[in-house]
């Protein structure tokens, strides 16, 4: 069986899953159970995701088992966003704005889910994030460029626009010292890369337009991006010859 499938038993067992969830959190310490917060989301309901998701970052602090539980919750979110309750895209689109980063991640997560079963619609909503505040950028971009999702040429072209329009918007912020920036600056910094590869010629068209521009933040995004192992493999020559121009 496998460690999903001994989540799986184990919950179907238990009245009270708290206890577990904090037990086997991997909370404090360097990375969550992300397999088990996935089972969470598969098996729970309703009533105990928006019981999880009330835990606040003064309640559940960054890297306390009880953050993990709002993980999972917020992951249980995009489950039930995915059956088909879109009125749940406005609670996750607050979440993205918590202060805590796996919150984040479990938001980009929860995102992903819808975009396994409507890619459309998530697109759809992501444009929208796409116009909003730097974490809600962050998050349509991080939602977006997962590799399973970028199959199919008219979806990854779509990401590689909101991306493009995204990183325009930089070009007049003003505070670059701002941390919700800072986040944002650091998610297109690998998001890029991912979209890219999904559809290479038009991602390195892209990529080399910004790569000549004078904004110091766009051109750190894009020198990030080409250090990522991904971009290698797609085309070592293409990132090398780039790699020395911005040098």
């Amino acid at each position: 069986m496998t460690r999903a499938g001994d989540y799986r038993a184990k919950l179907a067992v238990l009245v009270d899953w708290d206890p577990y969830l904090l037990q086997e959190s991997g909370l404090p310490g360097p990375r969550g159970n992300i397999e088990l917060a996935q089972v969470v989301a598969d098996q729970g309901n309703r009533q105990l995701f928006e019981r999880y998701v009330a835990y606040t970052a003064d309640s559940a602090p960054v890297n306390s088992p009880y953050e993990f539980l709002a993980f999972c919750g917020v992951i249980g979110l995009g489950r039930l966003l995915a059956e088909g309750d879109t009125d749940l895209l406005a609670p996750l689109r607050q979440h993205a704005s918590d202060p805590r980063w796996r919150i984040r991640e479990a938001v980009a997560m929860a995102l992903q889910r819808l975009g396994d079963v409507d890619m459309a619609r998530l697109i759809a909503a992501m444009q929208e994030w796409s116009q909003g505040t730097p974490l809600e950028q962050r998050a349509a971009a991080a939602a977006l460029c997962e590799p399973r999702l970028l199959g199919q040429a008219q979806y990854a072209r779509t990401v590689l626009e909101i991306l493009d329009q995204i990183t325009a918007s930089i070009e007049q912020v003003t505070n670059r010292r701002d941390p919700d920036f800072l986040t944002l600056r650091k998610g297109l910094g690998y998001c890029w890369s991912v979209a890219v590869v999904a559809l290479p010629a038009e991602g390195r068209a892209l990529v080399e337009k910004w790569l000549v521009q004078s904004d110091p933040d766009v051109r750190w995004i894009m020198r990030e991006n080409l250090k990522k192992a991904r971009l290698v493999r797609m085309d070592a020559e293409w990132v090398q010859r780039w790699r020395g121009k911005i040098a």
